[in-house]
């Protein structure tokens, strides 16, 4: 019931119960001669009934005792009184010898059951404390409902002694002792209308309004300071208050589905901002060592919950090779064909444990074991497949999984870079080789010779220079053309690409002229490298168009530093020798000479 519901009733009955006050006050001022005699009767019938009023608020004083404290000694009480209680009918009979009329007598009944009934919940209160339910047991004797009941029953003995007091009136109409009965009545309803008015305050401004207004300051309190644990809390009754502790809990719930929003849009800025500097620094990136890295310091920030695997594409191997890892996958091989993973034959993401039933990949090793949620993620651009992003479970994952979006994100970016650095080193190569013999060409050796030179002076190792030319090369162009010319540089290269080793590196130096650079080998090791050379060319049987070629010779001019020259003229001082050669006659390889001792210092 509304606030306002409550008191207008409770003004209605204050009126209502004061003019009844005054009334009775005019009827016993006119009666105050029987008052007396009325005064007598009702004597003998209080004491008759005092033990009935009596019976209800001892049993129930006991009753409540016993729940507050669980002292069984007011458990003994309240059996001592309730086997002490007498039959409705019995009781009854005890008040018909005080003098109660049979109308009088049946009302009372009434009252005697109602009392009875707050009997059978006393009962029903112990026997529920017994049992360990506290919450139950108080509901039952210190609710609202029992509250009434033991009301009703006490407005049923004041009914009745109400009726007592009408048929002593009639009785003694004459007398002067029906004075003090209206007096009586006069003062009871006095009463009823000052506890009416206190209840009012009590239960309406203190209970209904006060504390939950007060519980209520609380938590707005908390909820103004985005304290949003706060719990507001739960007002059952139904009035203004109720339907503001519910907009206050509603607005909890806005603050906690906003505070969630607020959480999910930092941590989707704070994903998109790792995706942006990992971008950033792949843009950087000169090598996959370089791109490996930072796969390996980013990916795990980004998915937390997630470990995994880069794999790159081996074009030379056809086979997927793995780059790096992070936080210790467990079911992906380390190398396998293109064709094991699904992911890479669709061009698609493929994970075989997600919503739907899909099939697992041939490079999961899953030893008989339940299928993990793998995820793999082709790195692609422009229709190309670079390699593969592989995802699993972390055994130690925990707090949210990251969006699958965000993985392709970063697979999307992934794949662009290596497309970029792929494409890098093929304008590289086309930059720095020569598209006929598939060796590096004279740029190259600019950018390279420096850092050789460098490397081998800061070892104090020799490096050795064996430039080579092509005898007679334009006889080949004026007798066969010059595509029999261009047969011969690349058939001379691919020797050189047979011969070189491990950290040596083959350049055409222009035209017929070939260079060679030799870390680590003194000028014998590098004499007898030519040689072989020479060798492995003059075994070469061209055919050309149908046409034999004939022989092809080369000559050779080795130098070495320190031993004949500084550094920075050991291209100079082969050349030199190179053309030695020529002049002593071709189809040979001449050392160059040593420097004088002086001309070392």
């Amino acid at each position: 019931m509304r606030l306002a519901t409550i008191t207008n009733w409770a003004y209605g009955a204050t009126v209502a119960l004061t003019l009844a006050s005054g009334t009775t006050m005019i009827l016993a001022s006119n009666a105050q001669d029987r008052e007396r005699a009325a005064v007598e009767q009702r004597y003998r019938l209080d004491q008759a009934t005092e033990r009935l009023e009596s019976d209800v608020v001892a049993l129930t004083e006991h009753a409540r005792q016993y729940l507050d404290t669980g002292d069984p000694s007011y458990r003994v009480l309240y059996e001592r009184d309730a086997a002490a209680l007498a039959p409705i009918e019995a009781r009854i009979r005890h008040l018909g010898d005080a003098g109660a009329g049979a109308d009088e007598l049946d009302a009372l009944k009434d009252a005697m059951r109602w009392a009875d009934t707050l009997h059978d919940e006393q009962r029903a209160a112990i026997a529920a404390h017994d049992l360990g339910d506290e919450a139950k047991a108080r509901k039952i004797l210190f609710g609202a409902e029992y509250e009434r009941e033991l009301d009703r029953s006490r407005a049923m003995v004041e009914r009745f002694q109400y009726q007592l007091d009408q048929r002593t009136e009639a009785q003694v109409a004459v007398a002067a002792q029906a004075a003090r009965g209206w007096k009586t009545v006069s003062e009871i309803a006095l009463a009823i209308t000052g506890l009416l008015f206190l209840c009012v305050l009590f239960f309406v401004f203190r209970q209904r309004v006060l504390k939950p207004v007060v519980k209520l300051s609380d938590v707005v309190n908390r909820l103004a300071a985005q304290d949003y644990a706060a719990l507001p809390p739960y007002l059952g009754q139904i009035d203004e208050i109720g339907d503001m502790a519910q907009a206050i809990r509603i607005f909890r719930e806005n603050g906690l589905a906003r505070q969630q929003l607020e959480q999910e849009r930092d941590a989707d800025r704070h994903l998109r901002d790792l995706l942006s500097r990992m971008t950033q620094r792949m843009q950087g990136c000169d090598t996959l060592h370089d791109l490996e890295e930072i796969v390996y310091r980013f990916v795990p920030e980004i998915a937390p919950d997630l470990a995994g695997k880069l794999y790159l594409l081996d074009l030379a191997r056809n086979a997927l090779v793995e780059g790096c890892d992070w936080s210790g996958p467990r079911h992906s091989r380390g190398e396998f064909p293109p064709l094991a993973c699904w992911a890479l034959r669709r061009g698609l993401p493929h994970r075989p444990a997600g919503g739907s039933v899909d099939v697992p990949c041939d490079h999961l090793d899953l030893d008989g074991g339940e299928l993990p949620d793998t995820l793999c993620l082709p790195l692609s651009a422009h229709g190309e497949i670079f390699g593969l992003l592989y995802f699993e479970p972390r055994a130690d994952a925990g707090g949210a999984a990251t969006p699958e979006t965000y993985l392709t994100m970063l697979a999307e970016n992934i794949g662009l870079a290596l497309a970029n650095l792929r494409l890098r080193d093929q304008l590289r190569a086309m930059a720095m080789g020569d598209a006929l013999t598939g060796l590096a060409n004279r740029r190259r050796l600019d950018t390279t010779l420096a850092t050789v030179l460098a490397e081998a002076e800061r070892d104090g190792q020799p490096i050795s220079c064996v430039m080579l030319d092509v005898d007679h090369f334009k006889r080949f162009n004026d007798t066969f053309g010059h595509d029999a010319g261009d047969a011969v540089l690349r058939e001379v290269g691919a020797v050189l690409q047979r011969v070189v080793r491990e950290k040596e590196l083959a350049f055409r130096y222009g035209g017929e002229e070939f260079l060679i650079l030799l870390p680590g080998v003194p000028i014998e090791q590098a004499h007898a490298r030519a040689e072989e050379i020479r060798a492995r060319v003059a075994g070469l049987h061209l055919v050309h168009e149908g046409k034999a070629l004939g022989e092809i010779r080369v000559s050779a001019g080795i130098a070495t530093t320190p031993t004949h020259c500084p550094a920075e003229r050991l291209v100079q001082t082969a050349d030199a020798s190179l053309l030695r050669a020529k002049e002593q006659g071709r189809d040979r390889s001449v050392v160059a000479s040593e420097r004088r001792r002086q001309s070392a210092a």
